[in-house]
């Protein structure tokens, strides 16, 4: 008997392993093929001459004046957009996590619909509010889209739902009664939560602050609509060096600066989130949630929700509006110039745009959903250093260059076997690469949920590694994997940095059209950006409301 436990041991141990190496072995490839091998191959194209590798041009770009002053630029916007964020959005996070209240569902939807929405959008939201002609200028003659002022403003937008949902969601399992007990024995209610809240949440807290900062220290669409030719990020440098100079040198050297901060960022991240998942004790949200009590607490309740409408609701309102002021009145003059290619701006109707997005945002879903699947899967599978360096692979593209990845495609993907640049499918790999780290996000902590005991019951009664996923893992995580989906979907839709190089003019997307569109003087141009992005914003809105129905507590960090 001991000696046939002893031959199945090995035997299962060495499934096992084939198991996790079949797991791994797709989404390694993916990343291998249509990420490091576009980004490797311009940076090579950027540093290689004759053959030889000048990596003395990295010394000389960074001495360049105008260089040092985008990278000052790049990390002082990302601290001060941070700790902006921070300030306005913790009272937010508190209210979701402490008080019930009419109508919160709805309100945590609308709140997590502009982390969602295409950065072109939230630029052109901004520029609709403070820009040319905008709310302020036609109220008080006050314009800040020449100022830093729209550009931190507009990533406090982005990002407010990050610091809600990342913060909010450890503050709503922590238990109250410790603040209460310290406020017993004599603490004021600052000095209790000081000394008792605040040390608990500092995880969360960090790991939002650093998310937000890798957020922002990216910026690309936002910067490019509203910094103009006066403010420029790391990831905006490189698109100009790239399609507007053609210096591929100094697109390289800036391209390795924003890998090394980015991996520097998602390194700090990774151990923050180690932090919050072991360092605490925690209960259940429903112990937590009351209804607010007190004048106190109704005020703040007051506060943030006038803050929501101010900051979040108000910049989408006059978007709408923007889109309906046409030149003989309100109406949809706007929306009908959609359906004319006469513009001369592209091969097509603009309104072609919407279904190009929705095809390649669908074929986008399919991928991230099958990759980042395969790759949570992995990763409940086993721990270790080698697995946290594969999780943060995943993470990467978040934070790389998408301007590099995207004309990194058109560099290396143009021969056999892989000559895609003629290829429809090259748009929705670009964007797939955005939409795995959602898809891992939001399964990994289900799939590390469900008990392994299952699995191991399953494979004891002889059931395939495919089998056991579809009737022990598959049931479990479904309404996870759905939410994932609309996640890929949305971010998929409105991606922009890669696809403003890939998109074919007679095929263009919904972000890259608006862009195109805002580039081109003229009320009409300017008016159908607005139209489209209206669009845009309505699509990804629908769909983030529809997850909020079928979402649970426990599905995901997003």
């Amino acid at each position: 008997m001991d000696l046939a436990r002893t031959e199945v041991a090995p035997r299962k141990s060495r499934k096992e392993s084939a198991t996790r190496m079949g797991l791994v072995a797709l989404p390694v490839a993916f990343f291998a093929v249509f990420f490091a091998y576009p980004v490797t191959a311009i940076v090579a194209r950027g540093l290689k001459t004759d053959g030889a590798w000048r990596f003395g041009r990295i010394g000389e770009v960074l001495a360049q004046s105008d260089i040092r002053h985008v990278l000052w630029f790049t990390t002082w916007q990302a601290l001060a957009s941070t700790a902006l964020t921070l300030l306005i959005a913790l009272p937010g996070a508190y209210v979701f996590a402490r008080f019930d209240f009419r109508g919160k569902q709805v309100l945590r939807a609308v709140v997590t619909v502009p982390f969602v929405l295409p950065t072109v959008v939230v630029g052109t939201a901004f520029l609709a509010l403070v820009g040319r002609g905008g709310l302020l200028d036609q109220l008080w003659g006050v314009r800040l889209d020449t100022t830093v002022w729209a550009i931190l403003l507009a990533h406090v937008f982005f990002n407010y739902a990050v610091v809600v949902r990342t913060v909010g969601g450890l503050w709503s399992q922590l238990d109250p009664r410790q603040e209460e007990a310290a406020r017993m024995l004599g603490a004021s209610r600052f000095a209790a939560w000081r000394k008792v809240t605040l040390p608990a949440l500092s995880p969360a807290v960090a790991a939002a602050a650093l998310m937000v900062f890798l957020f922002t220290f990216t910026s690309f669409g936002v910067v490019q609509i509203l910094g103009g030719p006066t403010f420029s990020t790391l990831e905006v440098e490189i698109y100009r060096q790239t399609s507007e100079i053609f210096d591929l040198a100094t697109a390289a050297v800036l391209t390795i600066v924003q890998f090394v901060a980015v991996g520097a960022i998602l390194a700090v991240h990774a151990w923050t989130v180690r932090r919050r998942e072991t360092a605490l004790r925690l209960v259940a949200p429903e112990v937590t949630v009351r209804r607010p009590r007190g004048a106190g607490q109704w005020a703040l309740l007051g506060g943030v929700l006038a803050s929501i409408l101010v900051l979040l609701v108000l910049p989408l309102g006059v978007l709408v509006q923007r889109s309906l002021d046409a030149p003989g009145g309100y109406g949809f003059a706007y929306y009908k110039a959609l359906t004319s290619a006469d513009s001369g701006i592209f091969l097509v109707a603009p309104i072609a745009a919407i279904g190009n997005s929705l095809e390649y945002a669908l074929a986008a879903t399919a991928i991230a959903v099958v990759i980042g699947g395969l790759a949570a899967a992995a990763l409940t599978r086993r721990t270790g250093r080698l697995v946290r360096g594969f999780d943060a692979l995943l993470m990467l593209p978040l934070g790389v260059s998408a301007v590099t990845v995207g004309f990194g495609f058109l560099i290396a993907l143009d021969e056999p076997p892989l000559d895609l640049r003629s290829s429809w499918i090259l748009v929705p790999l670009a964007q797939a690469l955005v939409g795995v780290p959602f898809v891992v996000r939001t399964m990994l902590p289900v799939l590390r949920a469900v008990d392994g005991r299952l699995r191991e019951a399953a494979a004891v009664l002889g059931a395939s590694p495919w089998r056991v996923w579809r009737e022990v893992d598959l049931p479990m995580v479904r309404r996870a994997l759905l939410i994932a989906a609309g996640f890929a979907f949305a971010v998929s839709l409105g991606e922009f940095g890669a696809t403003v190089f890939i998109a074919r003019p007679d095929n263009p997307t919904l972000p890259v059209a608006v862009a195109r569109l805002l580039g081109r003087a003229g009320d009409l141009n300017y008016g159908q950006a607005m139209a489209l992005s209206t669009i845009l914003m309505v699509v990804c809105a629908v769909a983030l409301l529809l997850l909020e129905r079928i979402r649970t507590d426990r599905t995901g960090e997003f």
